[in-house]
C-alpha cells in the first residue's frame, strides 16, 4: 500500500504521454512496413523527433517530460508482444472478442477488426525490456537533474485478458485459471519495473481504459447478459485490482507509479464508453495501491467530482478538465473554478480544508494527443496551445509550483 505521499512527481501541470507525431516520422514509419524504407532511417527520424518534442516540452514549463511515445504505433508499445508465451495473430476472428467490450463495439461498428491482438500460447516469462532503450534514450537528452522527472508510460495489465471471451486470453493447456495467469503477469511487470528503476526511471504511468469500462452501463448489461462469464462484473475488478497490486508489490518506495483513467481516445478524438466515476471510486482510490489518478474529467460523459470523497490522504489526482480531443480553448476561470469544486469533494472526503485538498490535485489534458499514432483531430499549434492552458491553470492555482 502507498503510504506516504507522493509528490514532484505527481506535478501541478501533466500531460497524458502521448503527443501528435511530426509527419515525416509518419510516413517513413508507414514506409518501413511497407518495405519501403529501413529500420535505421525511422529510428534517425525517431531520435530527431524526440529530441524536438522533449525541448517543446521544457520550453512549455512541462516536468514530466515523455517522449511523445513517438517510437510506439499505439499508446500500449510493446511489452505484450515482448514477452515469452504471447503470439500475436494478424487477423483474428471476431467471435474472441467479448463484443460489448466498448472499444470492441466501435471497431465492429466501422467494420474494422480490434487493434493487435495478442493471445497467451506458452507460459509467460520476461525475457527482456522493449522499453529500456526508449528510456535511455529519453533520460540521455534531458539534464541529469531532471532524469527522476521524466516519465515512461505502461499498458494496463489486464489489458488482454478483459477484450477476450471466457477463458480465450489464454490456452487452457498452459494456464489452468486466471489466478494462474494473472501470477506470471506480475511477475513480469516486476522484473519490468526493476529494469526500468536500475536505469534511473522513478516516474510511471499506467494507462487503462478497461477500469473506466466498468463505469459504462452497456458493458455491464452485456457483461451480465454473457453465459460464458463465471464471475460477476464486480468480481473481475476485484480480481483486476488484485493483478495490479501485485505487479507493483515489489517497486521502490521513491518509484512514482499513476493510473490514468479515460473513456477511450481513438483516430479523430474518437471515445469508446461513458459513466461517471461512481461505481469504482472507492474500490479504485481505497483498494488499488497506487500513488496517482489522472482522470478524465474534461465532459460530462466522466460523470461529477463527488466520486473524489473516496480519495485517501495519501494520494493524488490529476485532473483531465482540458481536452485533448479538439481545438477549442477552454475558459481559464471556468477550469479554475471546476478545480476548487473539485477540490471541494476531496475535502469533505477527508474532513480537512479545500486548502488542504488543493494539495493533492493537479491538471491536466484529459488524454493523450495520440493514443493512436495518427493523432486526434488537432494540429501541432492546437496540442501547443492546449499544453499551454494547462501550464497557466496550474501556475494560476499553485504560483511557483512544477
Amino acid at each position: 500500500m502507498a503510504s506516504t505521499l507522493h509528490r514532484n512527481p505527481p506535478f501541478r501541470a501533466e500531460h497524458l504521454g502521448s503527443l501528435l507525431r511530426p509527419e515525416e516520422l509518419l510516413k517513413t514509419r508507414t514506409n518501413v512496413d511497407n518495405g519501403k524504407a529501413h529500420q535505421q532511417q525511422l529510428t534517425s527520424i525517431e531520435d530527431t523527433a524526440v529530441k524536438d518534442i522533449v525541448e517543446t516540452q521544457i520550453k512549455l514549463g512541462f516536468h514530466p517530460i515523455t517522449d511523445g511515445e513517438y517510437r510506439r504505433h499505439m499508446f500500449w508499445g510493446t511489452f505484450f508482444p515482448g514477452l515469452e508465451g504471447f503470439e500475436e495473430i494478424k487477423d483474428p476472428h471476431v467471435d474472441i472478442f467479448r463484443s460489448y467490450m466498448p472499444d470492441i463495439a466501435a471497431f465492429m461498428e466501422t467494420g474494422h477488426k480490434p487493434a493487435e491482438s495478442v493471445i497467451c500460447t506458452g507460459k509467460i516469462k520476461h525475457i527482456g525490456s522493449t522499453y529500456v532503450d526508449q528510456w535511455n534514450y529519453l533520460k540521455s537528452i534531458v539534464p541529469k537533474e531532471r532524469v527522476h522527472e521524466c516519465k515512461i508510460t505502461m499498458p494496463a495489465p489486464e489489458w488482454y485478458h478483459m477484450r477476450y471471451k471466457e477463458g480465450g486470453a489464454y490456452s487452457k493447456d498452459v494456464y489452468a485459471n486466471d489466478e494462474e495467469y494473472f501470477a506470471d503477469i506480475a511477475k513480469a511487470y516486476q522484473t519490468e519495473l526493476q529494469i526500468l528503476y536500475n536505469n534511473g526511471l522513478r516516474n510511471v504511468q499506467i494507462d487503462d481504459p478497461n477500469i473506466a469500462y466498468f463505469c459504462s452501463d452497456k458493458m455491464l448489461a452485456g457483461w451480465e447478459k454473457d453465459h460464458l462469464n463465471t464471475k460477476t462484473a464486480d468480481q473481475m475488478l476485484d480480481a483486476y485490482i488484485k493483478l495490479y497490486n501485485d505487479c507493483i508489490s515489489k517497486r521502490p518506495a521513491d518509484m512514482h507509479i499513476g493510473l490514468h483513467i479515460c473513456r477511450g481516445n481513438f483516430v479523430n478524438s474518437r471515445h469508446f464508453s461513458e459513466g461517471g466515476y461512481d461505481r469504482v471510486a472507492k474500490k479504485m482510490f481505497e483498494d488499488l495501491n497506487m500513488d496517482t489518478y489522472y482522470l478524465e474529467y474534461d465532459t460530462p460523459r466522466a460523470g461529477g467530482f463527488e466520486p473524489l470523497k473516496s480519495l485517501p490522504k495519501n494520494k493524488n489526482v490529476i485532473l483531465g478538465v482540458i481536452t485533448s480531443k479538439f481545438p477549442e480553448l477552454e475558459n481559464l476561470d471556468d477550469m479554475k473554478k471546476r478545480v476548487f469544486e473539485a477540490a471541494k469533494f476531496v475535502a469533505e472526503g477527508n474532513n480537512e480544508t479545500e486548502k488542504e485538498a488543493l494539495q493533492r490535485l493537479g491538471v491536466s489534458p484529459q488524454c493523450g494527443f495520440a493514443s493512436h499514432s495518427s493523432g486526434n483531430a488537432v494540429k501541432h499549434e492546437d496540442m501547443v496551445n492546449k499544453l499551454k492552458l494547462v501550464r497557466r491553470l496550474a501556475d494560476s492555482m499553485w504560483p511557483g509550483e512544477p
